[in-house]
Parts: C-alpha cells; structure tokens; sequence
C-alpha cells in the first residue's frame, strides 16, 4: 500500500537555492536574520544579502565557476551562512564537514569532494592545514584572522555579481556525507531543486511565522541543521540564534535572553530538558514548539519534556539522502507522539516486508520505502551504491524499520543493519533503549548486539547513570524483563560514563559494537 500525504500537493518554485531563500529578504532589510547567541554578533537580512552577493563576486574574481567544490569546515556561526549561500550564488558546491573531524577524516572528504577551497575557523587551522596535504584544495579561509590563511571576509568584493545560469533539477548545491554508521561515509548529491521542494513542503505544513526565533544549535554541516534551521527560517524571515558547540546551561540561557520560540533539537537534548536538574534554574517559557529528528524519541521521555516544560514536542522524520524531511507531527493537528507524523506534501511512502519484497500488512513491520521531489540525485562517484539506495521507480529503501497506523501515521523502530537477532527473533535496540530511559536513575542508554554463542546475538545494554544514583546491572535487566517480551530481555549491563554521538544526535553503534566484539573475542 502506498501511503499519500493528508495535505495538498504545493506548487515548487524551479529557481535557485540563495535565491529562492532570500526572495523576501528586502522586505526584512533592518530584521536580524542570524544571531551568534555567545556574543551576540548579528547579521540583518540586508547584512546576510549583501555579504552573500559580495562573496560569490569575490569567488567569481578568483576563477570559482559553476560546479566547483568550496569545504565548510567550521562549527555554527551567522557567517556559515553567509558562505553556504555565497558559494551556491556563484554556482558552486558546499561540502559541509563535520567540524570535530580528524585531519585524517577531513582529508578523505576533501579527497572525494575535490573541493577546490576550504573555509574554517582559526581554532581548527592546524588540523585543516594537516589535511589539504594530497587534495587539491588551493586555498585555506577563515572567519575572522589566523595565521597563515586568507581572511574569508577579504572574498567579499563589490563590483557586478556575474549572472550564472542554474538548472535547478540538475545542478548540485549541497554536498553533505552520509553519517557513515554503516561504512565510510557517502557524499550526498542534493540539488538546488532537492532543497527548495523540501524547503516549500516544510511549509505546506509547518508553515512557520517569522516572528520566530529559533535555536540554531544542530551542526549546519548536517542536512538537519542544514535545511530544517538554517535555510527555512531564513526563507521564511525569522531569526536564527546560533551555537558553536552544545553546551547545556549555555544552551538554556540563551532560551530566555533571546526569547527563543522554537526548538528543532534531537532525542539526547530532549531528554535533557526532561531530566536535567538545571533545567529548573532558567526560565524557559518563550519555548512552546519542540520538533525532534535524527533518532527515535522515546515517547516517555517525549512526555516528560512537554509536561516538564508546558510546551509541545513533536517528531520529524527525514535522512540526508531526502534533503532530509519526509514526515512531520503537524502542529495543527491531533498530536501522536510516539509517531514521526505523516508525510509531507508530494511525499509519499511504503513499508516493504523484507522477506517477500512485498508491501506489509497495515501495523506490520517493514522497510520504509519514500518517493519525492526531495530524493538525492544519488551518491558522488558511486553509482552501485545509488542503485541500492533508489531502484528503477524512484523508491528510496531507507534502511530503517517501521509501521504505519490506520491514519497513516509513520513509527519508526530501527535501522535494518541495528536489528539484533537472538535466536533468529529480531529485537529493536530503540525499543530498549525506550524502556531504560523511563527509568528514574538512568541519563542515557544504548542497547547493541553482544555476540553469543548459543544465541548468536543478545541485547547488551551501555548505560549512563543519572549523578547521586545507584543502579546495578541486575535492576536494570529486572527493570527491562518487567516490560518486554522474553526474546527481548537485556542479558549484558556495562555503565559507562557517555554514550558516543555523532553531533547529530545519533548513537555510535558501530563504535560500540566493535568495543564489544574485540571484548568478547578476547577472552
């Protein structure tokens, strides 16, 4: 069965990224489009408009044509922005890069994206000067001065911005990674197309007013903070607060002093300001909306945060290979919170039995497959893997398990390759970890395979305890038993003092399952 949108389908603008992101932008001239929420460094949307225009100028001068490849190595700043549009102004590709990458990682994407320029901050130079060796980059920038690199503010230059001509269907405008959980990382072909449809579905159903304010703390390399934060409120004219790195009691000040409205955060923040004692210490009541991505929320921990706080938290759901949104909890109707919502306009999805490749029965468990505007162009330089990803009918198999209720409402349970098979049975580590994380002493959890010889796979949970509490391994495997089904039950406990993440917000399995594996074989 293929499951369709409650909402109509939207008209899709075939213009250009920068430009159909800042066709309003002179209507807001005085308005802050970005606000650096440590230092309070603000960009008006005529500040944003006319360091955009001057940097493709800039690029245009020093040869920078269309197609060409620009690195964006940097954490959250209102000037991230200023370059990602600047470059796509010019006709060129941002690859956005994690900015806690080793010079090793940074090195392998600057290798495959064949980025000719690299853009960073001063305290990351070292390691970006490390990694250029043996790619073709040509020249380091940095926001703001650093020894030994061109200034990126010396790019912007007034003068004709020279006119490029885009084909939005085709022409790339965003080179993210896949997030790599399952082998090395991919690099992602997004076109200005791919972008502005899902930017437009968004608002078919989110329909944001630009007297928000929201908080621009997911990474912008990542499509999430990409395209969800960065790009729409700027479309729409509100105001983004930025954040160079998580920090909590950061995080939550900057709620109040700049009256932040609403949050498009991921389930270990969440869970946060569910649970954390801080929390308490702040005054938060400008935060009504919260939209949670890039993992399962739990919905206990869902609750929590929503009664905790008075506000609303919803789920979302999308991949990097979609642009990245496919399904939202719209705000305007019946909330379901353990749901990722339905799918957005000119969206649709399916869920596929693995074993018959056929459409399972409504409530059953199945791949989730989505067809849209908003899919890739494909993987950069990998055809095969592309071939996988997306079949002859324009499917994407999305690797991820779920359901879909009588309303068409979509849950996500579990990555395909995360499954744990115990004795054949399939067991979802989110489920698990669902259960840990309604437990009163536990911060965090993640739930992996721990091979096992009679079995094959057991459940073994890592947990986090929650300061001034004490758990031991045999209550948290009672607590689980309680809950679930016996094919399910947590059989290893190891505390640990976090769980790795990418920034994300997704659990590092595989980092886990290789502590695991090299543990186990080692004895």
């Amino acid at each position: 069965m293929i499951y369709r949108s409650p909402f109509p389908d939207v008209d899709i603008a075939t213009m250009s990224l920068p430009v159909f992101v800042l066709e309003h932008a002179d209507r807001r001239s005085g308005k802050a489009a970005l606000i650096d929420g440590p230092t309070g460094h603000t960009l008006t949307y005529a500040q944003l408009a006319g360091a955009i225009k001057r940097t493709a100028t800039g690029l245009a001068a020093r040869g920078f044509t269309k197609g060409d490849v620009f690195a964006i190595y940097s954490p959250n700043l209102p000037e991230y922005a200023v370059a990602f549009f600047g470059i796509a102004a010019a006709g060129g590709i941002s690859t956005t890069i994690n900015p806690t990458y080793t010079a090793t990682e940074l090195r392998r994407q600057l290798q495959d994206s064949s980025a000719r320029y690299l853009v960073t901050i001063p305290q990351f130079l070292d390691t970006a000067r490390e990694a250029i060796t043996e790619t073709v980059v040509e020249e380091i920038f940095v926001f703001g001065d650093g020894k030994g690199a061109t200034p990126f503010a010396t790019l912007m230059v007034e003068g004709n911005t020279p006119v490029v001509q885009i084909d939005p269907r085709e022409d790339l405008v965003a080179l993210p990674y896949s997030s790599g959980t399952t082998g090395l990382p991919k690099g992602v072909m997004l076109t200005h197309y791919n972008i502005v449809a899902n930017l437009t579905q968004i608002n078919g159903v989110e329909q944001t007013a630009d007297t928000e304010v929201l908080i621009g703390i997911l990474p912008f390399y990542h499509i999430y903070g990409m395209v969800a934060i960065m790009c729409s409120a700027l479309r729409v004219g509100a105001t983004v607060v930025t954040m160079p790195r998580f920090d909590l009691d950061q995080f939550l000040g900057l709620i109040p002093r700049y009256g932040i409205t609403t949050g498009y955060l991921v389930p270990p923040i969440v869970l946060a300001l569910a649970k954390h004692p801080a929390v308490d210490h702040y005054d938060l009541s400008t935060l009504n909306d919260i939209m949670s991505g890039a993992a399962p929320l739990p919905e206990s921990v869902a609750t929590a945060c929503a009664s905790r706080n008075n506000l609303v938290v919803r789920q979302g759901y999308g991949l990097t290979e979609t642009s990245p949104v496919t399904h939202i909890n719209p705000r305007t109707s019946a909330l379901k919170v353990a749901s990722v919502g339905t799918p957005l306009p000119n969206t649709e999805h399916r869920i596929v039995d693995l074993a018959t490749m056929k459409d399972a029965p409504q409530g059953e468990l199945g791949e989730v497959w989505i067809r849209g505007p908003q899919v890739m162009k494909g993987y950069l330089h990998n055809q095969e893997a592309t071939r996988d990803m997306i079949d002859e009918e324009g499917w994407l198999h999305s690797g991820d398990i779920g359901r879909t209720d009588g309303d068409g409402y979509l849950y996500v349970v579990d990555r395909v390759k995360e499954l744990i098979k115990y004795k054949g049975l399939q067991v979802a580590p989110a489920e698990l970890e669902a259960v840990l994380q309604s437990h009163p002493a536990v911060a965090d959890v993640a739930v992996i395979p721990s091979p096992d010889e009679e079995a094959g796979e057991v459940p073994k949970a890592f947990v986090v305890v929650k300061p001034e509490t004490t758990l031991t391994a045999d209550e948290v495997i009672a607590f689980v038993a309680e809950r679930v089904s016996p094919q399910k039950k947590v059989r290893k406990v190891e505390f640990i003092d976090a769980i790795p993440k990418v920034p994300s917000g997704k659990i590092l399995r595989r980092t886990l399952v290789e502590r695991e594996r090299a543990s186990v074989g080692g004895r």
